[in-house]
């Protein structure tokens, strides 16, 4: 049985750049560039439009920040993985990609074969983030270990869901008091069991409760 190609929207404001690897991708079977964009407003549409399996995104990007693009990207289209891939080596841009869910960060300078593996491994689910990078992150998760910051992969709106989950509240009480639709309520909801490796509510709720989440 001949796999599907993995479905892959390119974000970045350098057209050179973005052809180049446009053209890298093409050359392989296992990759379909389903679409380009230039800005972050372009790159969540063509997501929301499109649902490719990756969007590798710069975070440099007019009209809206790479982080502020993964966000709306993950809110809208859970199953689409980020990958971000970036100039800048700067680990509270690492952290703060991670927190808006996106699964990979890259550096420019990575080769070819890297970028590659790094868009299969996202797309399968894994996290990426490069060799020297991965160590920062590990002495960072480190230095959280004693701290009481639960369920760091999710990001403060989605730790906002989960502990009115943990309280019992169901989706439309949720959008009323975040003040958002209750189509976000059902992304935010997807995205926390994802995140949380969770099958459904009643085993979000276990694990938030143990964590100290839904009291008061």
């Amino acid at each position: 049985m001949i796999e599907e190609p993995i479905r892959i929207v390119l974000a970045d404001d350098h057209p050179v750049y973005r052809e180049g690897l446009a053209g890298l991708l093409a050359a392989s079977p296992d990759f379909s560039v389903v679409g380009q964009a230039s800005t972050g407003i372009q790159a969540v549409a063509l997501a929301e439009s499109v649902t490719p399996d990756v969007v590798v995104l710069d975070l440099n990007m007019p009209e809206l920040n790479g982080v502020d693009a993964a966000r709306r990207i993950v809110g809208a289209a859970p199953h689409t993985a980020v990958l971000i891939l970036t100039m800048y080596d700067d680990d509270a841009l690492v952290f703060q990609a991670m927190q808006a869910g996106a699964r990979g960060y890259l550096l420019k300078s990575a080769d070819p074969a890297t970028v590659l593996a790094a868009i299969k491994s996202v797309a399968r689910g894994d996290a990426i983030f490069g060799a020297a990078l991965a160590q920062r992150l590990s002495n960072w998760f480190a230095s959280m270990a004693g701290e009481r910051t639960p369920f760091i992969q999710l990001t403060p709106r989605e730790r906002q869901a989960l502990d009115l989950i943990a309280r019992g509240w169901g989706n439309p009480a949720i959008a009323d008091s975040l003040g958002v639709s209750p189509k976000t309520v059902r992304n935010l909801v997807s995205n926390i069991f994802t995140k949380l490796q969770v099958a459904d509510r009643a085993a979000a709720i276990a694990k938030a409760r143990e964590a100290g989440l839904g009291g008061g």
